[in-house]
């Protein structure tokens, strides 16, 4: 049995209503077990099979959601053991006055794509990781600054997500 987290892009937000209840039932009714909802913005532990291949997982669980809700679903699928490993690598001093993220793909290449062209200006720290891009940036500006906009582009929709490693805490 394999634990995994699946990380859903775009949920609660934009008119993309999921309780965390119904994302679990979901998820159990795909029959995977020891489900876990963390916080209201689509996130959720689940055991599978070890002979789920990662690539079908992550199909299966967005189909469902499609059918579900209606929605263009897309996640990305991180096995629960490397997340302890990603939240450790963070490259960037914590601060009171920052906020730290990481940015999960389902594509490498996604990845190398939103770094390409990006250069450090001071404001910003950005760092590529092990399928991750490592982002620090001012409280108040993660939807302002030119790497924010560049991760929200509609072009990364489908293979990237981020999250705040506070965040990434709690799925521990």
């Amino acid at each position: 049995m394999t634990r995994w987290v699946a990380l859903l892009r775009g949920v609660n937000v934009n008119g993309i209503t999921i309780r965390s209840a119904e994302l679990a039932e979901l998820v159990r009714g795909l029959g995977h077990t020891d489900v876990r909802t963390v916080l209201a913005s689509g996130n959720v532990l689940f055991t599978a099979d070890d002979a789920a291949d990662a690539d079908a997982l992550r199909a299966a669980v967005e189909q469902a959601l499609r059918d579900r809700f209606g929605y263009d679903a897309w996640i990305v699928l991180v096995p629960h053991a490397a997340v302890a490993g990603i939240v450790a690598g963070f490259p960037f001093p914590s601060a009171k006055d920052r906020h730290d993220y990481v940015v999960f793909g389902s594509e490498d290449a996604a990845l190398d794509d939103l770094l390409d062209g990006v250069t450090a200006d001071g404001v910003e720290q950005v760092a590529r990781g092990d399928g991750v891009v490592y982002w620090s940036c001012p409280k108040g500006s993660s939807t302002s600054t030119p790497f924010a906009k560049r991760a929200g582009a509609a072009r990364f929709k489908r293979t990237t997500t981020t999250r705040n490693t506070n965040t990434l805490r709690k799925l521990l």
